[in-house]
């Protein structure tokens, strides 16, 4: 499955993933291939993203939305810090 993670200044992932999580604002989960499609808002909290390829990648965000959409993830976020 694809991902893209943008904030209003920048573009932070592109690219294909295994699974990302997510602190959704009732409580965190996890998408992986085949999830159903969904909006979710999201609060402050930990996003893990493992790549196919590569190292885990972590970070904290304030606030954003997460779309899923025929396996095509988008994550909207504010207060990235690395």
């Amino acid at each position: 499955m694809n991902l893209i993670v943008l904030t209003p200044g920048k573009q932070i992932f592109l690219g294909a993933i295994n699974s990302i999580k997510v602190p959704g604002t009732s409580g965190e989960f996890e998408v992986r291939k085949g999830h159903a499609a969904i909006v979710s808002s999201l609060k402050d909290g930990k996003v893990k993203i493992k790549p196919v390829e590569g190292q885990t990648i972590e970070f904290t965000i304030q606030n954003g939305f997460l779309e899923v959409l025929k396996n095509e993830v988008s994550l909207l976020v504010q207060g990235y810090k690395a």
